[in-house]
C-alpha cells in the first residue's frame, strides 16, 4: 500500500519436493492436466504481505504446491504489472490488485473471472464487507477478484486531548456545545481551529497531508463524502463540482490554513504520521490500520490515547486490495487453489490477530480478534457506511487531476468552484 511505512521487501522461494496435485475449481485450457510444482505471486511490500510469506509452508504442506513471492515497492507495481498483463503469457499465477486499478484491469480484460471457480469449489464470498466487494472484488457484475485487506480511512483522535479540563471548558463556555468529536464537518472544523488558536504550535487541531496528488485527494475525499458529495450521482452525471463539493473544499482549505501545522500542504505521510506520533495534533483523517501503530509505545509518544471514530458526518473513503488472477497466468488452477487458503476464515483471522486488515464480516466480528483490537469494531462500522473511488478505466488519471486542483484550491491560486469545475471537464473523457 502506498501509504504506509517502508516494511524490507520480502522474497521468498521454497524448495521442496512433490508429488502431483490435482486441482480443484473450474478447468481452463491453460492449466495442463498435472498440476503445477510450484506459483508465482507478486505482491507490495506492507505487513499483510510478510504475514502471508511467513506462513506459505502450511498450505505447501497442505498442498504440495511451491510458493515463490516477489514483494515490491508500490511505486513500481502498476508499470510492472501492465509490462506482464500485456505478454503472451503471465510470469505472475496471482497478483494483488490495488483499488486505483481494479476498473482498469478488469475492463481491459487483464484479470480471469472467477465466477466459474467459485461456483465449482462453493467458496463463499457472503463475508465479505459488501464496500470492498464493490471495491476490489466485483466489476459489471462479475467477480474479478476477493478483497484481500483494507486500508479505509477514519478520524483518529487523542483522548487525552478531549479530556483537557481547559480546552473542555473553555470550549463549551465558548460555542455552548460539548467539547467532543462533533456529527458534521462545519462543527469538527471550527473545534480544530480552537484547539489551535489555544494551544498555538504546541498543538495543532489537525494533522494534515496536502501532497499531490494521492495524499491529498485521499485525505479530501473523507470531507466531500461527508459534506454528502461524490463523484457522479445516481444517475451517471458528474457531481464532483456540486455545492456539497465546493462546501468541502472550502472546510478543507479552511482547516488547512488555520488549524494545521505549518508546511502541511507539503506534507505526505510520514510527516503527518510523525507530527501524530510526537504528540503534537489533536485530531488526524488516517488509515484506520495506523491505529495499533499509534498505540504502540516503541512507536508513538501518544500510545495508549489513541482511538478511532466516524468522520464527523459519517462517511469516510474505503480503499484496499484484492487478489486476482491474471487472464494469461500459466497456473490457474493452482492459483485458485491457493486464493481458497489465503482467503480462508482460519487464514484470514490469524493475520488479523497478527496485527493486519481484514475485509471479511467473520473475521472482524470475531472475540478473539475484538479482544486484541477493540477498534476493529468501529472499523467495520466505518466500512459498512464507506464510499469508494469510482471503479473506472482512468481512476489513476482522475486521482491526479484531483489532486492537482485540489493543491490549486490550497494555494489560493483558484476557488474551490474554479478547481473542482476543472476537474469535472476532465472527467467528461474519462471512463
Amino acid at each position: 500500500m502506498k501509504k504506509c511505512t517502508k516494511v524490507t521487501a520480502v522474497v521468498l522461494v521454497i524448495l521442496l519436493a512433490i508429488t502431483s496435485f490435482a486441482g480443484c475449481g473450474a478447468k481452463n485450457g491453460s492449466d495442463s492436466a498435472e498440476a503445477p510444482k510450484s506459483i508465482n505471486i507478486l505482491m507490495e511490500t506492507v505487513p499483510d504481505t510478510e504475514f502471508v510469506v511467513q506462513n506459505l509452508d502450511k498450505f505447501e504442506a497442505e498442498t504440495g504446491i511451491k510458493v515463490n513471492v516477489e514483494s515490491i515497492n508500490y511505486s513500481a507495481m502498476h508499470e510492472k504489472l501492465l509490462t506482464q498483463m500485456l505478454s503472451k503469457t503471465n510470469s505472475y499465477d496471482v497478483i494483488v490488485v490495488d483499488c486505483y486499478w481494479s476498473g482498469e484491469f478488469a475492463k481491459a480484460g487483464w484479470l480471469e473471472d472467477l465466477g466459474p471457480y467459485i461456483q465449482e469449489s462453493g467458496f463463499d464470498t457472503s463475508p465479505y464487507i459488501g464496500s470492498m466487494m464493490e471495491m476490489v472484488g466485483e466489476v459489471d457484475g462479475t467477480t474479478y477478484m476477493l478483497p484481500f485487506y483494507n486500508y479505509m480511512l477514519g478520524l483518529v483522535f487523542r483522548t487525552d486531548v478531549f479530556q483537557d479540563p481547559e480546552l473542555k471548558s473553555g470550549y463549551e463556555s465558548k460555542t455552548g456545545k460539548e467539547f467532543k468529536i462533533p456529527d458534521n464537518m462545519e462543527d469538527y472544523v471550527e473545534l480544530c481551529k480552537y484547539i489551535t488558536s489555544v494551544k498555538g504550535e504546541s498543538l495543532s487541531g489537525a494533522v494534515m497531508q496536502g501532497l499531490r496528488p494521492d495524499p491529498i485527494a485521499m485525505e479530501w475525499l473523507n470531507y466531500l463524502f461527508s459534506c454528502g458529495g461524490d463523484f457522479y450521482d445516481a444517475q451517471g452525471s458528474i457531481t464532483i463540482n456540486s455545492k456539497e463539493a465546493v462546501k468541502a473544499l472550502d472546510l478543507y482549505v479552511d482547516n488547512m490554513k488555520n488549524s494545521a501545522p505549518a508546511g502541511a500542504p507539503g506534507f505526505g505521510f510520514d510527516e503527518a504520521y510523525n507530527v501524530f506520533a510526537q504528540g503534537n495534533a489533536a485530531t488526524y483523517v488516517t488509515y484506520n490500520w495506523m491505529v495499533p501503530k499509534l498505540n504502540d509505545s516503541k512507536e508513538s509518544s501518544v500510545a495508549g490515547k489513541v482511538e478511532l471514530s466516524k468522520m464527523p458526518g459519517g462517511v469516510s473513503l474505503n480503499a484496499g486490495w484484492g487478489w486476482a488472477i491474471p487472464a494469461n497466468a500459466p497456473n490457474k488452477e493452482a492459483s485458485w487453489k491457493f486464493l481458497q487458503w489465503v482467503e480462508s476464515f482460519d487464514v484470514a483471522k490469524a493475520r488479523a490477530l497478527a496485527g493486519g486488515s481484514p475485509t471479511r464480516s467473520d473475521v472482524m466480528s470475531d472475540p478473539e480478534v475484538i479482544a486484541k483490537y477493540p477498534h476493529t469494531v468501529m472499523v467495520q462500522q466505518i466500512m459498512e457506511s464507506s464510499k469508494i473511488i469510482p471503479v473506472i478505466a482512468d481512476a489513476p488519471q482522475l486521482i491526479e487531476v484531483l489532486g492537482r486542483e485540489l493543491s490549486e484550491a490550497v494555494a489560493g491560486t483558484k476557488s474551490s468552484q474554479q478547481a473542482l469545475d476543472a476537474v469535472a471537464e476532465e472527467m467528461k473523457s474519462m471512463e
